[in-house]
């Protein structure tokens, strides 16, 4: 065979495998974006809170909106926001092997690190939203979906000093699971801010198991008690927003009035929408829980089917104010916002 042949045949396959490699390459593109692409890969998804619960019913909704929107098929998991009920139900959802699991951080680093390398194991792929859980994504990967927890409580309560007209000297009781090391990192962040600034904080620590979260009555008594042990209390913050969209119940019950005490908090929803209009609710951190369940999915059909590294968002969108909470309020309503 002269030289000039095999080099005419050895163009040839190069050119055949570089049209075939090409051919590949353009289809994965095109599958990916087919309607319902991600149809063949099974997830378990962990709402946080109970069926109804005014925020989990927002991640839900994100998460139920990404599953129409891609196709997988979803386990939705509730969990009273109830850290040790989510570690027994993190050890069934790696027990079942699915390819995903959408996990909620706050059992935090220690509990779910066992689990994590578990999954890691069985080639499960891993993501987390609403508390960080830095070591366990260090050790065994997984992307994180929510806000940074210390940087928004702190964040908050510098904006509630501001707002607030607080200084120094001033009494603020703050509402929070104190004793979590994740969980509570956001809380904490708040009474150091305040601190800071000089205002006393007193400090009310919420049931761990998540009960004020799932019933926020259940805290009526110890609120009470605490404005009426602390008659010159200016301001009260409070750990999510099934709380802060029950504070007309809080003050009502302590006998004060919208606007006697400047109330702050997290989240949005339809209670807190009806809080500001009211003239109870003063100051909310949006942490925009639709993403919150949006996007675990999306970044697990992206690196079940295509390959891609996971997502790493920080929800933490600003702050709502009584000047600007219409804006939020239609789809908050809708528990979408």
């Amino acid at each position: 065979m002269s030289i000039a042949i095999r080099t005419t045949l050895l163009r040839t396959a190069v050119v055949a495998a570089a049209t075939a490699l090409t051919a590949t390459i353009l289809t994965l593109p095109a599958q990916a974006l087919d309607a319902q692409w991600c149809k063949d890969v099974h997830i378990r998804f962990f709402v946080g809170g109970a069926e109804g619960d005014a925020f989990g019913t927002i991640v839900y909704n994100g998460a139920k909106q990404a599953a129409a929107d891609l196709g997988p098929k979803v386990d939705y998991i509730f969990s009273q926001w109830d850290a040790e009920k989510m570690v027994q139900q993190l050890r069934e959802a790696v027990a079942v092997k699915p390819q995903g699991i959408a996990m909620m951080g706050h059992p935090g680093d220690a509990a779910i690190m066992p689990l994590a390398d578990e999954a890691h194991k069985e080639g499960i792929k891993m993501m987390y939203q609403n508390v960080p859980v830095p070591k366990v994504t260090a050790a065994f990967g997984g992307g994180y979906i929510g806000a940074q927890q210390e940087q928004q409580g702190r964040a908050l309560g510098a904006e509630a000093f501001k707002l607030g007209k607080l200084k120094a000297g001033d009494k603020a009781i703050m509402i929070g699971p104190f004793e979590n090391e994740s969980r509570g990192a956001r809380e904490r962040g708040t009474v150091a801010a305040l601190k800071e600034a000089g205002v006393e904080v007193i400090q009310l620590s919420s049931p761990p198991s998540g009960e004020w979260a799932s019933d926020p009555n259940l805290a009526i008594p110890v609120l009470t008690a605490a404005l009426l042990n602390n008659p010159d209390v200016k301001a009260v913050g409070y750990p999510g927003g099934q709380m802060l969209g029950n504070v007309a119940t809080y003050m009502q019950a302590a006998g004060r009035k919208p606007g006697d005490i400047f109330n702050f908090g997290f989240d949005t929803s339809p209670q807190i929408v009806e809080g500001f209009k009211g003239g109870w609710v003063q100051l909310t951190a949006d942490q925009q829980p639709f993403l919150q369940g949006y996007l675990p999915i999306l970044s697990l059909c992206q690196q079940v089917v295509l390959g891609l590294a996971p997502m790493n968002v920080d929800t933490g969108a600003g702050f709502v104010t009584p000047e600007n909470y219409e804006i939020v309020a239609e789809l908050a309503k809708q528990a979408l916002r």
